[in-house]
């Protein structure tokens, strides 16, 4: 289905690295996990016990980071085409950010023990025979939702479609969480991708290193969390002989809020999916109201080491959906047993004023808005405490122009 074929995590590769087995570690260029306090949450946990399933342009196994990581023979024989052999780079990228070992210099994982299930779809770039070969997004969904995989990471979209619809209320309906990636229009009309924009899928946008909402990102209604997007290493292409660097895009930040989910279901493997939700958005870092979601960052940046931190954590009730009402009141899984991951939720318009303030090219293409902005505190492990004031703002023709974010519709 092409229509919804577009991966959206590369916008640039800018300056080319070294081969993970030389001498340059790319751990280095990872800049989010040193404020994310990765080492640290790795004491508690490392994603271990916890699969992936990563929905992409395949997933090269034989990389030294993912060597162990991946788990193509548990792969669902009916969408199992060629799902090791990444035509493009983009989905052994994916992977590695969520579970890379880091061996030979490559990428680290935020959740390293957390093994990926790689399947490879028909988008964007995919060429010939192959087309039709390969599984389309929602029969991959409907088959990841019947394994058991916890997660999973979706970093494409395109525009809405009723079986897709369908595939992912499938997916909740089993008790997945679902996370995908919002899309790169933020330059253009900012419109959410889908299936980021259907019900019980948790829709991520990118931030840069100094806090602020990635000029690319789209933003609106659906974003739901946010997560670092900007200037990360990945593989070039797919004859997976270097990385490049500065490379951008809402893929990448849905690689990390997998990861993020990953760690704290590893420390707490009884919770649902519920609870893991309810933990990745009360502790997401901002300075407003929880009911009144930015439309540039959603409900704050993920910090999953404030869950792993706190042994007196309470995940809430395992099956009530945190965000029932949103998700048009978490029927789909009152017969299953279990509820899903959260969308969108209601707001009212903030009134405050913004200004771009970022390149249209380059590394670090970041807007300063209320609402879409990361302030960094003394000390760079709390990044994401402060994030912006009260609603997302931006500036159109001079005059200030108030997103809200609307209740999503069933």
């Amino acid at each position: 289905m092409r229509a919804v074929g577009a991966i959206v995590g590369t916008l640039a590769a800018l300056t080319v690295g070294l081969a993970p087995t030389a001498t340059a570690d790319e751990q280095s260029k990872q800049w989010y996990l040193k404020p994310m306090q990765a080492e640290q949450m790795w004491k508690v946990s490392t994603g271990k016990g916890v699969k992936v399933a990563v929905i992409d342009t395949g997933v090269n196994p034989d990389t030294p980071s993912l060597k162990g990581q991946v788990l193509a023979d548990e792969v669902p024989r009916s969408v199992a085409y060629h799902a090791t052999h990444d035509f493009d780079g983009h989905g052994t990228t994916m992977a590695e950010l969520i579970a890379g070992t880091g061996a030979g210099g490559g990428i680290k994982g935020l959740a390293p023990g957390a093994k990926i299930v790689p399947y490879r779809i028909d988008l964007e770039g995919l060429k010939g025979a192959e087309v039709k070969k390969s599984p389309d997004a929602p029969k991959a969904i409907r088959a990841a939702a019947d394994t058991d995989a916890k997660i999973i990471s979706m970093s494409f979209g395109g525009v809405p479609d009723p079986t897709m619809e369908e595939a992912v209320n499938y997916a909740a309906s089993k008790g997945k969480l679902m996370v995908a990636a919002v899309g790169n229009d933020g330059r253009g009309k900012g419109q959410i991708d889908f299936p980021a924009g259907f019900a019980y899928v948790i829709g991520v946008s990118s931030m840069d290193a100094s806090g602020n909402v990635s000029k690319f990102s789209s933003h609106g209604s659906w974003v739901d969390l946010t997560a670092p997007g900007e200037g990360f290493p990945g593989w070039c292409d797919a004859t997976f002989r270097s990385y490049c660097d500065n490379q951008n895009g809402t893929s990448a930040a849905t690689a990390i809020a997998s990861a993020s989910a990953a760690l704290i279901w590893s420390a707490h493997p009884d919770w649902t999916v519920n609870q893991v939700t309810r933990a990745l958005i009360d502790t997401a870092g901002r300075s407003w109201a929880r009911n009144n979601p930015s439309s540039y960052l959603g409900y704050g940046a993920v910090r999953p080491k404030n869950v792993l931190k706190n042994p007196h954590y309470d995940p809430g009730p395992p099956d009530v959906d945190p965000l029932a009402e949103e998700n048009g009141g978490g029927d789909l899984l009152a017969k299953a047993g279990a509820s899903p991951a959260p969308s969108a939720s209601a707001s009212a318009p903030a009134s405050a004023s913004a200004s771009s303030q970022a390149p249209e090219n380059g590394t670090s293409g970041g807007t300063s808005a209320a609402g879409s902005n990361a302030r960094s505190s003394n000390d760079s492990s709390t990044l994401w405490i402060a994030l912006g004031a009260a609603a997302a703002v931006v500036v159109i023709g001079g005059g200030g122009f108030a997103v809200m974010r609307a209740r999503r519709a069933r």
